[in-house]
């Protein structure tokens, strides 16, 4: 299945989420937040500013063509290269999607906007949502996560609470940690604190394992990760990096994909043998011609070569 529609990208492998077919419904990186950790680099529109950025029934078209072509995918994801809730139109987006497939719909969010009441109606229809907390008090959230100057650490608590209240279906909340910004015993205790008022159906752990936006980021030790794991939560475990399922492209196909692919999110080699069904070899072919061109780089990320496109 050729990807080459503007607002669709994937299937892509997801560490939480298997094969997640992504949709991007706000402009590239429009968000309520400019974490240091970014893996698609600093936010360039910062803003808490809803509207319908792109139009729903556009998005609705793209996806009828993606699935009348045989989309095979464990989840539609809402998120993409930007804050998907800004999008003022993103609950008739979920209703028309549940309306044209069975595939589940997640919301992958920073949660920030989860305190206005109009915003957790729009997402009661999803059947997950993936919101982040990754600081426990207002001095570590600003440090770590950057948020428009209204937003404050209380506000986001307070919605993600609310959020537990209204929403019926599922929250899995990431904790995002920065070694030497979150990972001393006061923030982890907060974290937990916190932890305990949202009440999420899962907790997952995640730490830089891809190029981020600022360089000085620094990628918490497995063996550390656990032991945090441990002490936040009975329902909290570590991401492990996706490692099964692939969606198989024709030859034909593969460039437009791959391309598509590293638009969104920077992948290591693994990553694109995964997604796109292909061997080491076969995939540094399409790698290295793709760098021949110019419209893609590769970095070296503590060991490990991440691609990412232009």
């Amino acid at each position: 299945m050729a990807n080459t529609g503007k607002h669709l990208y994937g299937p892509v492998p997801s560490r939480r989420l298997g094969l997640s077919l992504g949709v991007d419904i706000v402009p590239f990186k429009t968000c309520t937040l400019d974490c240091v950790y970014c893996q698609l680099g600093k936010t360039t529109c910062k803003t808490m500013e809803r509207k319908e950025y792109v139009p729903v029934s556009e998005i609705l078209d793209e996806l009828q063509e993606v699935l009348d072509a045989g989309l095979a995918a464990d989840y539609i994801t809402l998120g993409g290269s930007g804050e998907p809730t800004l999008h003022s139109g993103i609950g008739r987006l979920i209703k028309g999607i549940k309306k044209l497939t069975s595939i589940p719909v997640a919301v992958l969010t920073n949660g920030t906007l989860f305190y206005l009441p109009e915003v957790r109606k729009d997402c009661v229809d999803a059947d997950v949502i993936l919101p982040s907390l990754d600081a426990g008090d207002q001095k570590t959230y600003e440090a770590i996560n950057r948020p428009v100057e209204q937003l404050t650490f209380d506000m986001l608590v307070e919605g993600l609470c609310a959020l537990k209240r209204d929403y019926p279906g599922q929250i899995w909340l990431e904790v995002f940690f920065v070694d030497k910004l979150n990972t001393d015993d006061a923030q982890i205790t907060k974290i937990s604190e916190a932890i305990k008022k949202i009440r999420p159906d899962k907790v997952h752990l995640n730490t830089a394992v891809r190029p981020t936006a600022e360089k000085n980021v620094e990628k918490v030790a497995p063996d550390k990760l656990e032991e945090i794991a441990r002490r936040l939560s009975p329902n909290c475990e570590v991401i492990a990096d996706f490692v099964s399922g692939h969606c198989r492209k024709t030859a034909s196909d593969i460039p437009q994909a791959l391309l598509s692919m590293l638009k969104r999110r920077p992948c290591s080699l693994n990553d694109v043998c995964s997604v796109l069904g292909l061997d080491v070899a076969d995939a540094m072919v399409y790698l290295d011609e793709l760098k021949d061109q110019g419209v893609i780089w590769s970095e070296n990320k503590q060991g490990k070569t991440f691609f990412g496109a232009f």
